[in-house]
């Protein structure tokens, strides 16, 4: 609890270091033609990682790149136009100060995420993203615990605020995340899903055994019943075990007897995951999809949405 309570008061105190550094710095990688790199070491190298993984997931193109191993070799990583960003809680360690001067001399804009503004990293800096905090949660004030919290707080701070400058929509967030049921919630349609399965359908005046048959043989538990392409009402499993219940014989009935009226339905060309909102917000298991004229085109099935991890 108190390691919750530490590293919780740490972060709400990080909104007053979103100064006008903060916003310099989101301006200059806003309009930078290169990449954005990010370097530290320790446990700061494990948040910079993550980091990147924000960084290029919302639109803005980042690298990592470890302090220790910058110093030998990897500087090739960095070209001209790249913004560096290095994260240090002291911003003191022998890797930074060899590493900075070294920055500046190759004359890329560097900005530290450090938790000591009068440091030697802060002093070198050309903007200073401050993530100080008053103490450790651990009890001996060393393992760092809400001084990486905050470092990582202040990343996703400054990810956030790039993509809000880019205008990053839902659409550019499924052209980076494509796998996975997150990216499927976010670009897979209804017609990818209902163009699978069959197309279940009877006239008004089709008699109930034609009826039943549709069903049973298009195996998605309802068969939508059509006139001149336009749906006129649907006839569930459920419709089917009502019927039966209410009749001693059902010869004379037709479809258009045991149909529900204005069934839900979804339009072929919306988001899936809206047609699993509108089962859910229903307690339904299928929706009859239509086209753009409203014209019946199709079935999607809860199990669809459950095959492809949507839900």
């Amino acid at each position: 609890m108190n390691t919750i309570a530490n590293e919780a008061e740490s972060i709400v105190n990080l909104k007053n270091y979103i100064n006008d550094d903060f916003a310099k710095t989101v301006e200059l990688i806003y309009y930078s033609q290169g990449r954005t790199v990010i370097t530290g070491i320790g446990k700061s190298a494990n948040i910079g990682l993550k980091i990147v993984s924000t960084l290029n997931s919302t639109g803005t193109p980042a690298i990592f790149m470890h302090a220790a191993d910058a110093i030998h070799g990897d500087l090739g990583i960095i070209q001209p136009d790249d913004v560096v960003i290095c994260i240090s809680k002291s911003g003191n360690t022998p890797e930074i100060k060899v590493l900075v001067p070294i920055l500046k001399d190759m004359g890329n804009k560097l900005i530290a995420l450090v938790g000591n503004t009068s440091s030697y990293l802060a002093l070198q800096s050309d903007f200073i993203i401050n993530s100080s905090v008053e103490k450790e949660a651990c009890p001996n004030n060393l393992a760092p615990t809400s001084s990486t919290t905050a470092q990582l707080v202040m990343g996703d701070s400054l990810a956030v605020a790039l993509l809000e400058c880019r205008g990053f929509t839902t659409q550019d967030f499924a052209k980076y995340h494509p796998g996975g049921s997150l990216g499927k919630q976010l670009y897979l349609k209804v017609f990818d899903l209902a163009i699978n399965n069959e197309v279940p359908k009877v006239s008004p005046d089709e008699s109930i055994k034609n009826t039943i048959m549709e069903i049973t043989s298009k195996r998605l538990g309802a068969v939508a019943v059509v006139e001149n392409e336009l749906i006129k009402g649907i006839v569930t499993d459920g419709d089917l075990r009502r019927m039966l219940q209410k009749e001693n014989s059902i010869d004379l009935l037709f479809a258009k007897d045991i149909m529900s009226l204005n069934p839900k339905t979804i339009c072929k060309d919306e988001l899936a995951i809206n047609a699993l909102q509108i089962m859910r917000q229903n307690n339904i298991t299928q929706l009859l999809v239509v086209d753009e004229d409203n014209k019946y085109f199709g079935v999607i099935h809860l199990h669809d949405l459950l095959k492809e991890g949507i839900i």
